[in-house]
Formats: structure tokens, C-alpha cells, sequence
């Protein structure tokens, strides 16, 4: 709420609106999840296999490999002046722009990674059904 009237402030109005929607929709998700994951609080879960758990480990190890072999060889440079529009149009074409200064890529990652953590959520969510 206060970084939305932070932008309200600012006469942002647009992005005070966002700002409010998606924070407000992910508390909303949040407390959903956590009333499914609540249900079988006393439950003990079945030991994950042993070569489930060691490809998770390799698999951590190749992403932080990767991670710091990418930020060690990334030349970080302060970014070009852009002028400001907080008009919704000129936004979006910054957010979805495939040119100079577009946030194509990193929007659709961002996209990508919710999607999974949401399947993650509703496979754990999932009571088992007995035969």
C-alpha cells in the first residue's frame, strides 16, 4: 500500500493501479495455497527417493555454476537515459519492445517461472486418492 500511494503521489496513476492489483491478487494466492497446503498439517510425507534427491542436488549445482560463471563473465554498465512516460501505452511498448530497450525476454521468464511455481503449488496441493 504505501509504495501504491508512493506513485499516487507522484501522479503515477496508472502504475499505483498495478502496483495494487498484483500485490493484492498474490496475497489472495497465498492465503489459497496456504489453506491447501494446511489440510495435511499432521501428516508425515513419505521420504523423497534417494536419486530424486541427488539430481536436485546436481541440479542446484549446475544452476549456481551457471549463475556465477554468467555474473562473473557480464560486463554491468549503468543504463542509458530513457525519458520518462507513465502513460500506459508508452509502457507497455517499453515492457513488450523486442528493440532497444525491450523487456520482452525477461516478462516472459518471469511469466514461465509463476507458471511452474503455480503447477508446483497444485501438485503439492493435490490429495491423494486411495484405491
Amino acid at each position: 500500500m504505501g509504495v501504491a500511494g508512493l506513485y499516487f503521489w507522484m501522479d503515477v496513476n496508472f502504475i499505483a493501479a498495478v502496483q495494487l492489483v498484483v500485490y493484492a491478487g498474490g496475497i489472495v494466492v497465498l492465503i489459497i495455497f496456504s489453506i491447501f497446503l494446511t489440510q495435511q498439517a499432521g501428516n508425515s510425507m513419505p521420504a523423497p527417493p534417494k536419486g530424486r534427491v541427488a539430481a536436485a542436488l546436481v541440479a542446484v549445482l549446475i544452476g549456481a555454476v551457471f549463475t556465477g560463471r554468467l555474473l562473473y563473465h557480464t560486463v554491468f554498465a549503468p543504463p542509458a537515459k530513457i525519458p520518462f512516460s507513465a502513460e500506459p501505452s508508452a509502457i507497455g511498448l517499453q515492457l513488450l519492445s523486442t528493440t532497444n530497450f525491450g523487456y520482452v525476454l525477461p516478462f516472459e521468464a518471469v511469466s514461465m517461472l509463476l507458471l511452474a511455481a503455480m503447477t508446483g503449488c497444485i501438485v503439492i496441493a493435490m490429495k491423494e486418492k486411495k484405491i
